[in-house]
């Protein structure tokens, strides 16, 4: 006849393998997520260390959520400078589709994403599946680097829309989007994902200051490229 302990002890094994099968969907899910925004910024501004270190952000915040087997790619633009060509955000992130950490795809491929895809304030989780704050909520977080016109290429180099390529904590614009398609009026900018406004502020344009100020936080979205 078994004794107390024992029976104690199968039952403890058995909600523990239990607990472990019910963790493996949601792991299973975390390695298949190809797209999300940032949680948080990487809190210099729009200095991500230029494209590589907004690449490099976008891997590690997906290596700590269960999907670092993938290659990911910030979504930003640089302009030609310094005898170096454009680089367009739209060429970076593979050819899709890419899906949110709930397995919701947001777009199929790269002519959806730039048309009429799926990506809204309860599409746009982040890396950890969280929906962020958008226009409405305290404080508005809606504002997300991409340096990009509304076809996903770069801007001609006559103005600064990627702070210095992504170098600058101070002087400069970037462009940026609103992920939950939100602004302060009704047209086509204010609902664009990738390009409503230049970043504006008191310390140049560029600060973590001046991204928070016009409804941001530096956050970035990052693809799986592969």
């Amino acid at each position: 006849m078994p004794t107390f302990a024992k029976i104690v002890s199968r039952a403890s094994f058995a909600a523990a393998a239990l607990a472990v099968l019910a963790a493996q969907p949601a792991q299973a899910q975390s390695a298949n997520t190809s797209f999300f925004v940032t949680s948080n910024g990487i809190g210099n501004g729009a200095n991500l260390g230029g494209l590589a270190g907004a690449d490099n952000y976008c891997q590690t915040l997906a290596q700590a959520a269960g999907a670092g087997a993938k290659t990911w790619r910030a979504y930003l633009s640089t302009q030609a400078a310094d005898g170096k060509p454009a680089v367009n955000a739209r060429e970076r992130i593979g050819k899709g589709p890419w899906q949110n950490s709930k397995g919701v795809v947001v777009a199929k491929d790269v002519a959806e994403l730039h048309g009429a895809n799926n990506l809204t304030k309860q599409t746009a989780l982040s890396e950890k599946g969280d929906v962020l704050n958008g226009r409405g909520d305290t404080p508005n977080r809606h504002d997300v680097l991409t340096g990009s016109q509304a076809d996903g290429t770069a801007f001609a180099a006559a103005e600064d829309r990627t702070c210095k390529n992504w170098t600058s904590s101070t002087q400069g614009s970037a462009m940026v989007g609103h992920f939950d398609r939100i602004g302060l009026r009704d047209d086509d900018a204010s609902k664009s994902w990738n390009s409503s406004h230049p970043s504006r502020g008191r310390d140049g344009g560029c600060s973590q200051a001046d991204l928070k100020s016009t409804g941001g936080d530096g956050l970035l979205y990052c693809f799986a490229a592969n």
